[in-house]
C-alpha cells in the first residue's frame, strides 16, 4: 500500500509522536520510494518480503489476485473456451467449495494467496516461499537454458529464468491440472504455460506481468497486471494449513 502524506494532513498509521513521548513504531506497509537495489553482478536485486499483490500498488481488496486473477479485467475479456467458462460459473456459484488449496494442497502456478511471499535471489537461483498454504516454494533457475525433455507434471512445474534488462522473466511449464488459478476457480489443464515478468522500479514496490498461455482452456493467451507493496521490516510467519482446515468442506 502506497502511503502518501499531504500538508496538513493527519500523520499516517505509525507516523508522528505519541502523546507519551516515545518514538511511534514505523509504519510496516509505509513504501520507501528509493531506487531498487542491485545485487554484485548488477542485476536489480528483487530479495525482500513482500505484501499480498494488489493493482498498482494498492493493497489487496476482498483478497484480491488470490480471489480473482481476473479482477482487472471485464468477465467478458477472460477468453475462455466453453467447457471452462461452464467450470468456472460452477465453482463460482458452489463458493470454492471444492478448492484445492482449501484442503491443504499446493496453490500451482501463477496463483498467489492472500499472505506475504518471500524472494530470495541468487546469480544461479531465485527462490520464491509462501507463508501461506504449506509453506510452500518455488525455484527458478537462472542456469537453464530450456526446460527439461522428460518432466512429470508437477504442482509448480519447472520455471527457467532470464534477465531482459531489469526484468527477470520466468517461464513455467509442465504443470498438473490440479490445481486452480485463483480462489474463485479460473480453470487450467495440464497444457498451462505461464511467462512471468518480475521488475523492481522502486525499493518498496515489485511489479508483475503475467501471462497465461493454455490452447485447450482459452482461446489466445491473456496477461494480468500485479504489484506487491515490500513488507518493511517484517518476517515470514508460521502458519500451517492443516492445523487451520478443521472443515474444509466449508472454508469459504
Amino acid at each position: 500500500m502506497l502511503v502518501v502524506i499531504s500538508l496538513g494532513s493527519a500523520p499516517a498509521r505509525g507516523q508522528g509522536a505519541p502523546a507519551d513521548g516515545k518514538k511511534a513504531a514505523p509504519d510496516k506497509r509505509a513504501t520507501p520510494k528509493q531506487p531498487a537495489p542491485r545485487a554484485k553482478d548488477g542485476h536489480v536485486d528483487l530479495s525482500g518480503v513482500y505484501w499480498a499483490p494488489g493493482s498498482r500498488g494498492e493493497s489487496p481488496a476482498n483478497g484480491g489476485f488470490s480471489i480473482n486473477i481476473a479482477q482487472d479485467m471485464k468477465p467478458a475479456d477472460v477468453p475462455f473456451q466453453p467447457w471452462a467458462k461452464k467450470l468456472y460459473d460452477e465453482r463460482v456459484s458452489s463458493k470454492g467449495k471444492d478448492d484445492p488449496e482449501g484442503y491443504c494442497l499446493p496453490s500451482g502456478v501463477p496463483r498467489t494467496n492472500p499472505y506475504p511471499y518471500k524472494i530470495v535471489q541468487t546469480p544461479t537461483l531465485v527462490l520464491i516461499m509462501y507463508e501461506g498454504n504449506i509453506h510452500s516454494y518455488r525455484q527458478v533457475f537462472l542456469d537453464k537454458k530450456t526446460h527439461s525433455d522428460d518432466l512429470d507434471p508437477s504442482w509448480f512445474g519447472e520455471s527457467i529464468g532470464h534477465w531482459e534488462g531489469d526484468t527477470l522473466v520466468v517461464d513455467t511449464t509442465g504443470m498438473n491440472d490440479r490445481t486452480w488459478l485463483d480462489g474463485n476457480g479460473h480453470p487450467h489443464s495440464d497444457a498451462l504455460h505461464v511467462i512471468e515478468r518480475y521488475s523492481r522500479p522502486e525499493m518498496g514496490r515489485l511489479v508483475i506481468d503475467i501471462t497465461i498461455d493454455d490452447p485447450k482452456a482459452y482461446t489466445k493467451p491473456w496477461t494480468v497486471h500485479e504489484s506487491s507493496a515490500l513488507a518493511v521490516d517484517s518476517e515470514l510467519h508460521e502458519y500451517v494449513c492443516t492445523e487451520s482446515k478443521r472443515d474444509p468442506g466449508h472454508n469459504k
